[in-house]
Formats: C-alpha cells, sequence, structure tokens
C-alpha cells in the first residue's frame, strides 16, 4: 500500500513540476532578499548625519545622545543591529519609524495600495497601446507605417518619465481641466476618482513601455516571419494576416510575457519620479523621505516589500509560461 498522500499521488506530472518550480524559486529568493536587505541596512548607515542628533536636536547633551542611541540600538554593532532588524522581521513586525513612532507595516499598507494601482494602469496601457501597434509595424514591415511607428517608439523611449509628467499636468490638469494635478484617494473607498488621481501618474509610466512592448513585438513577429514554420503556413495557402493573429502572437507570447515582467519590475522603481512629480502618497515618498530624515525601519521595510513583490512577479510569470507555451514545461 502506498504511504503517499492521495493529493500527491493523484498529481499529474505538470502539477509536480509546477510545486517543484514553486519550491526551488522561493529557495532562490531567499538570498535575494537577504543581500538586497543587508546592502540598504548597510548603505544607510554610511550616510552623513548623526539621527540620534536629528531626533534629539542640535543643541542636545551627550548624555541625551547617548540615553537616545542605547534606547533605539544605536549603539550596537552593525551586524548585530541588522541581525535584530532581520529576526523581528521574520516574525512579521517591521518595527516603527523613529522620526514618527507610526508601525511601519501601517505606513506600507496606506502607500502601497497607490503605487499599485499606477503601476498596473500603467501596464495596462502599455500593452493595450504598445501590442497593437507592434502588430501593425510587423505587419507593414518596411513601408512607411513601419517606419513611422519604430520611429515613435524611440521617441517614447528616450523621453524622460518626470518631463512627460510636467507636460500631462500642464495639458490635461492645468489647460483641459480633466484630471487633478497632484494627490491620491483610497481605491477601496472612491474607485472611479482613485483611477482619475493615478491616470496621469500611469500615462508618464507607461509611454516607455507602450514603446517597448511595440518594439519587442514587432522585432519577434518580423523574425518569426522568415522562419521556416512560416514558410511552411505559407505554402500551405494561409494568408498572412491569419499566420500574425492565429499564429505568431502564440509563438511570440513567451518573449512578450518577458517584456511584460521586465516592465513591470522597471515600473516600480520609476513611481519614485513620477510620484515625486504628481505629490502622491506612495512608496516611492515613503522611501525617499525615509532615506533623507535616516529612518532605517522604513527605509528597510519598504525595501522588503518592494524586493518580495518583484521576486511574486518574476515566480508568476515562471509559472504563466507552461501555459502560454506548452513546450516550457
Amino acid at each position: 500500500m502506498s504511504l503517499m498522500p492521495a493529493s500527491v499521488a493523484t498529481a499529474s506530472p505538470w502539477q509536480r513540476l509546477r510545486q517543484h518550480l514553486l519550491a526551488r524559486r522561493l529557495l532562490q529568493a531567499l538570498p535575494v532578499v537577504l543581500l538586497a536587505t543587508f546592502l540598504v541596512f548597510g548603505l544607510l548607515k554610511l550616510l552623513p548625519g548623526d539621527i540620534a542628533m536629528a531626533l534629539a536636536g542640535d543643541n542636545a547633551s551627550q548624555a541625551r545622545l547617548a540615553e537616545i542611541r542605547a534606547l533605539y540600538g544605536l549603539d550596537q554593532p552593525f551586524l548585530v543591529q541588522y541581525g535584530q532588524w532581520l529576526w523581528q522581521a521574520l516574525q512579521g513586525d517591521l518595527s516603527r519609524s523613529l522620526i514618527s513612532g507610526e508601525a511601519v507595516a501601517t505606513s506600507i499598507a496606506r502607500c502601497l495600495p497607490h503605487t499599485l494601482l499606477i503601476v498596473t494602469l500603467a501596464l495596462a496601457l502599455a500593452v493595450a497601446i504598445g501590442v497593437p501597434l507592434g502588430l501593425l509595424a510587423a505587419s507593414f514591415h518596411g513601408r512607411r507605417l513601419d517606419g513611422l511607428i519604430m520611429a515613435g517608439a524611440s521617441l517614447g523611449v528616450a523621453v524622460p518619465n518626470f518631463w512627460l509628467a510636467m507636460l500631462l499636468i500642464a495639458f490635461f490638469a492645468l489647460q483641459l481641466g480633466w484630471l487633478p494635478a497632484t494627490g491620491a484617494v483610497s481605491f477601496s473607498q472612491q474607485p472611479l476618482d482613485a483611477i482619475r488621481h493615478a491616470l496621469m501618474p500611469a500615462m508618464a509610466l507607461a509611454c516607455g513601455g507602450i514603446a517597448e512592448v511595440a518594439r519587442q513585438l514587432r522585432s519577434s513577429l518580423v523574425d518569426l516571419a522568415s522562419s521556416q514554420q512560416v514558410r511552411t503556413l505559407h505554402a500551405k495557402g494561409l494568408s498572412p494576416a491569419a499566420i500574425l493573429w492565429r499564429h505568431g502572437l502564440r509563438n511570440v507570447g513567451v518573449n512578450l510575457l518577458t517584456v511584460i515582467t521586465l516592465l513591470a519590475n522597471r515600473m516600480l522603481a520609476a513611481t519614485v519620479v513620477v510620484e515625486a512629480v504628481f505629490a502622491v502618497p506612495g512608496m516611492g515618498g515613503l522611501i525617499v523621505n525615509g532615506a533623507l530624515t535616516r529612518d532605517f525601519p522604513v527605509v528597510q521595510g519598504v525595501v522588503l516589500v518592494m524586493v518580495l513583490i518583484v521576486i511574486s512577479i518574476n515566480l508568476l510569470a515562471d509559472l504563466l509560461y507552461g501555459v502560454i507555451d506548452p513546450r516550457a514545461k
């Protein structure tokens, strides 16, 4: 009689492979999280200034400074401080802000939804506009429309996010008055108003993403058009449009998913600049303010959460590869 659990015994090879992939990716993610948090913790210690002086004031006595360092553990060796923070983080406690005294988890829970909404909208715009442009450029490869789309894509990659953000504010907020220029609204309380506030930051982020998706998709489809597989489909009498829509997108799906995954990770980092321009109280502003005030717990907490989000996005992409292309199983 088999001693294996029924769920394991009846699992298909693909299900067992996904479970193995998930376990392996989680193990690989552990050193990444440790290295990222360790490096950030060390770099914060190299910043000029004394956090105890900032907390106590410039005229504080040495006794008061020593008291504050002992209270927050700032007098401990570097590795001891990092070890204490890591142990608390493993228990779900991200400590409290040295400046405001608010729990770091509470600050992140308040700011993270704004950042995720902006990134989600930007990614949706990049895919919804970039994919049709890439298909059009590939369909008219070597013609004038292809050149115009690729020229626009090159311009989209070159335009800085902050410059585009200021143009969007001047046009949509100040001149037309269609969208709010700054701030953010909770999506859970006012979804439509939250989307209105997040739309311009998302547009500023999506510009480069649209260009990147269009360029990569067009390049993949053009390479595919010269392959033996496409020549065989032509020989069978399929029209170029049918080959492009029925077979082209499916064959370049893995490459497209890789581009989207990299874009999502890049957009998470780029929100720091965009949120500053639009005065969005998101994760970008939280980490910038924490770094400027040497608020170690806040910066460490934000870095930890952002690293976990990036790892989760990459893990989801790994699992989707097998869904898009069965050969990846």
